[in-house]
């Protein structure tokens, strides 16, 4: 029983995913969607979060291929770096960021907020 419920996490995260990229691939305004959530998931401090998202736009997108062509970061380095243990350079994500935001034509704009007391 312990067995099954060890595997369950991994099949409903890829079910999810999978989910996502079918979803994203077939509806670009949730691509566009699903980027700005990612962004603003990063900047709210959850990093793990925000790399899954990208890389699951980034299937359903423009594929790593194409990624790769538009950052110079190879293929297999860019699966890394979002994959759940990556942990890509600044430069890095920034490269990533810049390709799927020019990709989807969105544009990502940041503002500062003052927390509530």
């Amino acid at each position: 029983m312990s067995g099954s419920k060890a595997s369950e996490p991994t099949m409903l995260t890829r079910d999810a995913s999978l989910t996502m990229i079918e979803r994203i691939r077939r509806d670009p305004v949730f691509a566009r969607g699903a980027f700005a959530e990612a962004v603003t998931v990063f900047l709210g401090g959850e990093p793990e979060v925000a790399r899954a998202m990208l890389r699951d736009i980034a299937g359903g997108t423009l594929g790593f291929e194409e990624l790769s062509d538009l950052t110079g970061i190879p293929p297999k380095s860019l699966h890394r770096m979002l994959s759940a243990r990556g942990n890509p350079g600044m430069d890095n994500l920034a490269a990533i960021f810049a390709a799927m935001s020019g990709h989807l034509r969105v544009d990502v704009e940041a503002r500062a907020k003052r927390k509530a007391a």
